[in-house]
Order: structure tokens, then sequence, then C-alpha cells
């Protein structure tokens, strides 16, 4: 499967299994998304579990919290994440805090969709990376995918969760990772093996993240598209870089993350999203509070340039397999 597809299949799993789990959003029921991701989910299973909703996002997100608090388990899609702000009052002061500040008599079992990133020219308003406004917030937990395996096990882990999920899709490999070089050809999921994707149902619990390649130099803290950057960016130096991808910012998977750079003592972050303030300096700080002592480097981060997003320049905007590999055999002392 596509990691489009590997979505699309996992909501069909969660509908037929759970007659609660309700789809909706922008475009979502009958046109089956702007990506078709939610395709044939109306046909199949009525537009009362799956439609479309105004072009509001405030109040796509406010009428799902209303459903989980009431008992359903809602599954919105955000056309775009640049599109997520006028709901984001929505998603911290309601959806976020609504068991604690009920004592835990309601919850808010939902589930928020975005694409994510750039790599489709869409310019400031269709390529923003906005996963660290989620990871400020207690009360949410933030997930961003990297292939369709775990896409699929994800999301399904995500619906049935009893807490509010922020699900972030890569746009640049929903079809199929770049090598990360704008002017080379996709890699096609059909030749990745991440791509074989189980029928039925399985889940991924939120808070593991997978070691992506296994090394012994130094450790990438990765997450999204950049887990193929930068693996493509190991292959290029030469360099036995042991790639995580983190799939879950919020819990984050700490143990597997010291565990590595213990036994690296080196480590590299990478991200799409704007440098300053960005969550590669809460892992920053993470592994110098937790492996500060098995450092041989200092640890470096190589993300988005602190601009609004460029249209024409894109690819020179997010880091591609020159950048990180740079940075990598910087860190390394090459």
């Amino acid at each position: 499967m596509t990691m489009i597809e590997a979505i699309r299949d996992a909501h069909a799993v969660a509908m037929e299994r759970d007659e609660r789990v309700v789809v909706f959003g922008e475009d979502v029921g009958y046109f089956g998304g702007v990506f078709r991701c939610t395709q044939g989910l109306q046909q199949r299973f009525g537009s009362h579990r799956c439609f479309d909703s105004p072009i509001s996002e405030a109040g796509i997100v406010g009428t799902a919290i209303g459903m989980a608090a009431y008992g359903l388990r809602p599954c919105v899609e955000i056309q775009f994440a640049d599109y997520v702000y006028p709901a984001y009052d929505q998603i911290v002061s309601e959806a976020a805090r609504l068991r604690h500040r009920s004592a835990g008599d309601f919850t808010a079992p939902l589930t928020i969709r975005m694409p994510t990133g750039g790599g489709i020219f869409g310019g400031q308003t269709h390529s923003q990376s906005p996963e660290a406004l989620f990871t400020h917030v207690a009360g949410l937990k933030t997930v961003v995918v990297s292939n369709p395996y775990d896409a699929k096990g994800l999301l399904l882990a995500a619906i049935e969760d009893d807490d509010p999920v922020i699900f972030l899709e890569p746009k640049r490999v929903y079809n199929g990772p770049f090598d990360g070089h704008h002017d080379r050809p996709i890699v096609p999921w059909s030749k990745h093996p991440l791509s074989e994707v189980p029928e039925g149902h399985y889940t991924i619990p939120l808070g593991e993240a997978r070691i992506h390649r296994p090394g012994g130099d130094l450790t990438v803290l990765a997450y999204g598209t950049l887990v193929h950057v930068a693996q493509t960016a190991a292959e290029e130096t030469g360099i036995d870089a042991e790639i995580i991808d983190l799939r879950t910012l919020l819990p984050l998977d700490v143990d597997t993350i010291v565990e590595s750079v213990v036994k690296t003592g080196r480590c590299l972050v990478v991200h799409e999203a704007t440098l300053t303030s960005g969550f590669g300096a809460e892992l920053s700080a993470t592994v110098q509070e937790r492996a500060f002592h098995h450092l041989e480097a200092p640890i470096v981060r190589v993300c988005g340039w602190d601009t609004p997003y460029p249209h024409a320049h894109e690819w020179s905007y997010f880091p591609g397999p020159a950048r990180v590999g740079q940075a990598m055999l910087e860190v390394m002392g090459r």
C-alpha cells in the first residue's frame, strides 16, 4: 500500500469494528478528501458515518469534541495543517483539558488528522510543519508518520485512544518517499519494505520509537519525511548512522533515544519545521540532560530556515541530503 491507501484502510477497519467511529471534514465525504485518504468510505458506511463539513476548522474540531464527550470516536481531517489555527483554541482549551477539568467524568477520544510539510510547491499556506505547537500542550498526543505500515497501525491506535491525538501525515511521502533530491525520481512505496501493510486490524503503541537504520557512529533523531532524507545522507556519506524514527513526539520514547546516544556518543537532530523553538530544541535538551557524559561532540540540529515558507525555493528551505550529510560529517569531526 501507499501511505494514502494505508490511512484509508485504517479508517475502514476502525469503522467496521466500532460503530462509534465517525469521519468528517472538508471534502472528506463525497469527494474522499483532497488527497483521497477517505475515498469510498461514505459509499461503504453511509453519509451519517462519513460526511462533509462546512469550511470551518473551529467548527469541525468543536463538533468533534462534543461528539467525543458523549461517547463517539470522531476522526476528523483538517485539509492542510496550515488551516488548523482557527481550531487551535478548541484543541488546546477544550479537547486537551476536558479529562482534567471534568475530573475524569468526560474524555475526548478524538483524532485530528492533518497533511503536513512541504514538497508540493504549496507555498506559505499549504506547506507548514506546526508539530511543535501541539507538543507544548499537556493532554494531547502528537504523532508524525513516515511510512504506510506505521500509518495504519498508529492511526488505529490513535482512534482507539481515550484522549485526543494529533495525527500528522507528511505530504511528500503520501505516495512514496523522495530520496531527498528534488531532481531525482520518487522511490515508489511498492519497492519499499515498509509498504507491506497487513490486512485487518493491528496497532502500534503510541510512544514507541522505531530504529529505522541501526548504526554505531552517530544517532540521528528524525520523524516523517526526514527519516528518508537522513537515510539517503547516511548512504551518501558512508557514515554508520543509527536513524531513529520517533513516530510519536508526545509521549516521547526517551529510553530508545538515550540508549542509542549512549552507544554512539553523538547526536544529530533533523526536522523540516523552522529551527527556533522547533521540536528539535526539546530533543536536544533531552539528550543533553540524559546522556551528557556520553557525548563526544556537541548536538547539532538541521532544520528549516527561520523564514516564511518560500514557494520557489522550498527545496532549499527544508533539509536535504546535502545539508544533513554535511552535518553528519561535522558531528563526526570530519
